[in-house]
């Protein structure tokens, strides 16, 4: 009896200014042991990257010194300036077509061998949402104290505004069986994308889970971008989900 095919994964991964590392994480990607659809979206570099991608959109995989372990698909996807995280990923999502869709940063601070644990409550048919927690007993680089401060703040803002008990709920791992995503309605364009997700997953009261996962975190002068800015339209974009989950009919 043949063995059952594998669901396959699409990974989005939004790129800006990651000419450092753009490449290793694609790398680590490919080399990770599950079947995948790799979607980059290069939201408008300026330092390189772009031209680095679109040459890879050209040569195709065959150009990189490595092997894809498992199917492998690359959809090289281009926004015609800047526009945030959020709006790469509308457009990524779009274009995605795998069983499941999980995010995956450009900057090495996730290691993309770590998503097969992300998405195995997917695949075992116990979730329909799984976000990978950076504070639940894994590796992680020690950094910025006030940042771990805002992080549990954030979450804690949006676990009231949800009813969910999340540890991380800025964590890049998102992972999402396809059907659940598409029922969203998204239009956040930077970092609140991230609470956005959140609250969607939880009205429409689908199965989240949380799984442990390591943490390599870099610093803004090696390339780290979120900021306090960005905490403050987090807070924004809860308060405005939960409005929204409290009017009948939305």
């Amino acid at each position: 009896m043949p063995a059952p095919q594998r669901p396959t994964v699409s990974v989005v991964v939004p790129v800006f200014n990651e000419a450092r590392t753009w490449r290793r994480c694609l790398e680590r990607l490919l080399t990770a042991d599950f079947d995948k659809e790799v979607i980059l979206v290069d939201d408008g570099s300026t330092d390189g990257t772009r031209e680095e991608l679109e040459s890879l959109a050209h040569a195709g995989l065959e150009s990189l010194n490595v092997s894809a372990v498992g199917r492998t698909t690359l959809h090289v996807l281009f926004q015609p300036h800047n526009q945030g995280k959020g709006a790469a990923l509308r457009l990524g999502f779009s274009h995605a077509s795998g069983d499941i869709v999980i995010i995956q940063d450009a900057d090495l601070e996730y290691d993309p061998h770590q998503i097969p644990r992300v998405i195995a409550p997917i695949v075992q048919g116990d979730a329909d949402v799984v976000f990978g927690s950076r504070f639940i007993g894994e590796t992680r680089r020690v950094l910025y104290y006030w940042h771990a401060v805002a992080n549990w703040w954030l979450t804690t803002l949006s676990n009231m505004a949800t009813g969910l008990n999340l540890t991380d709920m800025e964590t890049c791992y998102k992972a999402f069986r396809r059907e659940v995503l598409l029922r969203m309605t998204l239009s956040e364009s930077r970092f609140g994308i991230e609470p956005e997700l959140t609250a969607q997953a939880a009205r429409l009261q689908v199965r989240v889970y949380e799984v442990p996962i390591n943490y390599f975190g870099r610093t803004y002068d090696e390339g780290k971008k979120i900021g306090w800015k960005d905490a403050l339209r987090a807070v924004y974009v809860i308060g405005k989900q939960a409005a929204r989950r409290a009017l009948p009919g939305t």
